[in-house]
């Protein structure tokens, strides 16, 4: 069984605890992190959810519930190493922006990793592929539904601070 804090609609600790696959009562929130993982060349990682898991078989980038007793920064770091393998500090994740629906405050982060593809550890039945994908190449796979509706809504409200952070630096 997995926990969760319960915070109010201010992000405040109520000191309660919610088990994850339960229905949140109203006023209720728990927390999501989700990363986007660059590698300074113009490209982000992104995995693809297994079978057996909800939006199979589409791509993602990195994330998962906060548990009960985590930081935000702590359960990005747990869940980008449980996901791929890859090790950070919680401090070298960058924070992006916090957004919220109905019972979820979500809180984005990057990262700058260059990562060789045969080193990601994919974890089963969580991921079942990897790939280093151009903004390009995202932008086609949200119009070819290979990107699920909500990462694809995040990826379009974070490309811009994503692409100042992602694009090679030219000497002159």
């Amino acid at each position: 069984m997995e926990f969760n804090d319960i915070y109010d609609e201010n992000r405040q600790l109520t000191g309660r605890v919610h088990q994850r696959g339960t229905p949140w009562n109203p006023g209720e929130y728990g927390v999501v992190v989700c990363v986007w993982v660059y590698d300074g060349r113009g490209h982000l990682l992104l995995t693809r959810r297994a079978r057996g898991k909800s939006f199979a078989g589409t791509w993602e980038n990195s994330g998962g519930a906060v548990k009960a007793g985590e930081t935000s920064r702590q359960a990005i770091a747990r869940e980008l190493f449980e996901e791929t393998g890859i090790r950070a500090e919680p401090e070298e994740f960058e924070f992006l922006d916090t957004d919220m629906d109905r019972n979820i405050f979500y809180d984005h982060y990057c990262l700058c990793r260059r990562v060789r593809l045969k080193d990601i550890v994919l974890l089963p039945g969580e991921t079942d592929d990897v790939m280093w994908a151009s903004f390009g190449k995202i932008h086609w796979m949200i119009r070819a539904g290979k990107i699920c509706k909500v990462i694809a809504h995040q990826f379009r409200r974070q490309e811009k601070a994503l692409r100042l952070r992602n694009m090679p630096k030219f000497r002159f």
